[in-house]
C-alpha cells in the first residue's frame, strides 16, 4: 500500500473562510492522515466534511459499499463507531442527506471545497455547533 504524504496546509480554510481546523486525531482522520480535511488533486474523493459519526449513517455507508465500522488493522484503520469525527467524501455526505442519514458536520473543520457539493445553508442546517 502507498502511503500518502503527511502535510498540513497552514492556509487552508473552512466553509466559514476561516482558517480550517483540524477533525480528528483519535482516530486520524482526512485524506493525508493528518486530521484535517484536507484536499488536493490526489483526492478523487474530496474528502472534505468532518462529520461526528451515527449508527445510523454507519449503517448507511455500509449499504452503500464503504464499510467504516469494521476494523481494518492491516490498513490501520481502526473501525469508527458513534462519536468519532470522520473527513468524509462531500458527495457521499450528500448521498446521505438525500436519504435522510446524513451526520452532522463541524463547520470550522469542513473544508471550503464542500461548497462546490453542499450549499453553505444546508451545512448550518446540519452543523454540531451554532
Amino acid at each position: 500500500m502507498a502511503t500518502r504524504p503527511i502535510r498540513y496546509d497552514a492556509g487552508a480554510k473552512n466553509v466559514l473562510g476561516e482558517e480550517l481546523v483540524p477533525c480528528s486525531l483519535d482516530p486520524v482522520t482526512g485524506f493525508f492522515r493528518n486530521g484535517c480535511c484536507e484536499t488536493g488533486p490526489h483526492d478523487v474523493g474530496m474528502h472534505t466534511v468532518c462529520a461526528v459519526m451515527t449508527a445510523e449513517f454507519l449503517e448507511f455507508s455500509k449499504a452503500a459499499g464503504n464499510d467504516l465500522s469494521t476494523p481494518r488493522p492491516e490498513l490501520g484503520f481502526p473501525g469508527l463507531k458513534p462519536g468519532d469525527r470522520w473527513c468524509l467524501c462531500a458527495p457521499r455526505w450528500k448521498e446521505a442527506l438525500d436519504a435522510g442519514a446524513a451526520p452532522r458536520v463541524v463547520l470550522s473543520s469542513t473544508h471550503e471545497e464542500t461548497l462546490a457539493i453542499v450549499p453553505l445553508g444546508v451545512l448550518k442546517d446540519h452543523a454540531l455547533e451554532a
